[in-house]
């Protein structure tokens, strides 16, 4: 991993969003994988990127 975050790349972001949905980190995994969607250069790929880690806040159902 490189200290400079302008060195990372879009598979260095979609690795970190599934450690952080390993993690139980929904909300965070979303962030990283937005990210990684936004560096890549195939609009196809982002949207399957963007449909794997939906928004938690949108898809959040409330307990009782």
């Amino acid at each position: 991993m490189t200290s400079d975050p302008a060195d990372l790349t879009a598979a260095d972001y979609l690795d970190s969003a599934r450690e952080m949905t390993a993690a139980d980190r929904p909300y965070l995994a979303h962030l990283l994988a937005e990210e990684a969607a936004q560096r890549t250069t195939s609009p196809a790929t982002a949207a399957g990127i963007r449909a794997s880690f939906p928004d938690p806040t949108t898809t959040r159902e409330e307990r009782n």
